[in-house]
């Protein structure tokens, strides 16, 4: 059978005395690891959940959380991991949304509970790893059930024979109407895209994968691969340039994802060259794209490694394309960059397209929107039979995404069809902004817009025109926009203008305002709350 859960057990079986889990805290073999994944299933049963329900999950990339969702797989219970980012507002949206009627939380993250939108879940939740020390932290994760505690009391529980098509993970990606839609990824999407991604590269059963793009980010399941090989997993809770070539030469790593934004940074801020990083073999980027001379400055940084992009989606479990390694030391070699403007090739299973607006595929090189199929493609989005209807087309989903194909298969990504913004490997829809700023009594009007950055891809700048009688400032809006979504999306470049430029029709015309407002940036203020320190999707 081609699950998650089968996958588990085959590992349990085959690999049962080799690693599973290398942390700095704790290290199981496989069939330890799959022990207290059984003992969390009884836990989920003990809640009172069964096989096609929901629970959610608040945490930062930690073994805890792994094996939460391998229980989720291995009873059939639907994990939704919720990024830790996003607003208590926000958030509580999320699991309503998915039903969830169970929530791990770690311990960092337990004073969630205590806003009124969580509140009704207190009673149906318990915490994940130690608690904060005395006077770090108080609230509700003082008195909530201890995930440890819990699993020491917890029996073996059998094996959930789940079906290929059933739902193996829920997870969010933003909506251009600023409601998050979940994405419904079956056992056999995430199964199909590690055997597909496996074959590109190359996976073995002594790899050491690093999770270090955040776990409820479909980038976390490049590691599906590594399960299936019965390799290692390795977990970065927070992402820093130092932290990540510590983790990497400490646990032995062989091969990561990382958005670009991380690579840049890790090369601007720390030396790869003072770290033992031999059994590194592979580096996937992804997320965004990253400028031809900073993958220069990688391979040079890295010569021993390969390094490869990756191109996809949630709704693609995640990776659609792949450009390899050997393409970009020939790119390289021969100095032509235009090949590292692409996004690669498909993986084997995955039929591409490029479609105008009837749907109708166009010739080689014309641009259009880039249309997909295959086993890894979800089954579509939780309650949204517009969006789904919207999306899936024919026995083809639509990505959203503009390109282009070269003669050689090769794709080309142009643009977005809608208004979001990838801003160090995490998207954002200007619109969600948009909603925010709007709920600021001094705003008139407001449109957000991407510009370039050069540390993480872009960034996001606001145009706000003010309501008559106030006086507003950045910093202002900054603070009001911190209760209402997740600081990574509010915009901390801002400009206040009399009025905003519209079409004869009154729509406003984004284009012009990054033409006016979207000279390339550094970065932004350090102070700033950045993404890409554990999405967007790959």
């Amino acid at each position: 059978m081609l699950t998650m859960g089968s996958a588990l057990n085959r590992c349990a079986r085959l690999h049962g005395s080799k690693p599973a889990i290398i942390d700095r805290e704790r290290r199981f073999t496989w069939s330890e690891h799959i022990d207290r994944v059984s003992r969390a299933a009884d836990l989920l049963h003990q809640f009172g959940l069964r096989a096609g329900e929901r629970f959610g999950i608040v945490s930062r990339n930690t073994f805890r959380h792994c094996e939460l969702l391998h229980a989720g797989y291995w009873s059939g219970i639907i994990p939704v991991p919720v990024n830790t980012r996003l607003a208590a507002a926000e958030i509580a949206q999320i699991l309503l949304d998915a039903e969830v009627r169970l929530l791990a939380v770690e311990a960092s993250f337990a004073a969630l509970l205590d806003h009124p939108l969580l509140a009704h879940l207190r009673d149906r939740a318990f915490v994940l790893g130690p608690l904060p020390a005395a006077g770090a932290a108080s609230g509700s994760g003082t008195c909530l059930p201890q995930y440890e505690s819990l699993l020491e009391r917890a029996s073996r529980a059998p094996l959930h024979e789940s079906d290929e098509g059933d739902d193996a993970i829920l997870l969010y990606t933003g909506g251009t109407t600023g409601r998050g839609k979940g994405v419904r990824l079956t056992h056999l999407n995430a199964v199909a895209n590690g055997l597909q991604m496996t074959a590109v590269c190359g996976l073995r059963a002594d790899d050491v994968y690093l999770h270090v793009a955040p776990m409820f980010h479909s980038a976390d399941l490049l590691g599906t691969g590594v399960t299936l090989q019965g390799g290692a997993h390795a977990y970065l809770a927070q992402f820093s340039p130092e932290a990540l070539l510590e983790a990497m030469q400490d646990l032995e790593v062989t091969w990561t994802m990382l958005a670009p934004t991380m690579i840049i940074l890790t090369l601007q801020q720390a030396d790869p060259a003072r770290h033992d990083l031999r059994r590194l073999r592979t580096v996937l980027y992804g997320s965004a794209p990253m400028a031809p001379e900073w993958i220069r400055r990688t391979i040079e940084a890295l010569p021993q490694v390969s390094i490869v992009q990756g191109y996809g989606l949630t709704e693609t479990s995640p990776i659609l394309t792949v450009l390899g390694d050997a393409e970009h030391r020939a790119a390289m070699a021969d100095g032509d960059m235009t090949l590292l403007r692409g996004a690669g090739r498909p993986l084997v299973g995955i039929d591409l397209r490029i479609c105008d607006e009837a749907g109708c595929e166009v010739p080689v090189g014309e641009p259009g929107e880039v249309c997909v199929r295959g086993p890894n493609v979800t089954r579509g989005y939780l309650g949204q039979p517009e969006a789904n209807a919207m999306a899936f087309r024919d026995g083809w989903f639509h990505t959203g995404d503009l390109g282009r194909l070269d003669e050689n298969g090769y794709l080309f990504l142009l643009d977005r069809k809608k208004d979001m913004i990838i801003t160090g490997g995490e998207n954002v829809y200007s619109s969600e902004v948009e909603q925010a700023l709007y709920q600021h009594p001094g705003v008139s009007e407001c449109a957000v817009v991407g510009v370039p950055d050069a540390t993480y891809g872009e960034a996001l700048v606001a145009v706000v025109v003010p309501a008559a009688g106030h006086e507003l400032t950045t910093d202002a809006l900054v603070a009001h926009c911190r209760g209402l979504i997740g600081g990574y999306k509010i915009p901390r470049r801002m400009a206040f203008v009399p009025q905003l430029p519209k079409s004869a029709m009154g729509k406003i015309l984004k284009t012009e305002l990054r033409r006016l407002h979207g000279a390339a940036t550094d970065h932004e203020s350090p102070s700033a709350e950045r993404p890409g320190q554990p999405g967007g999707a790959a």
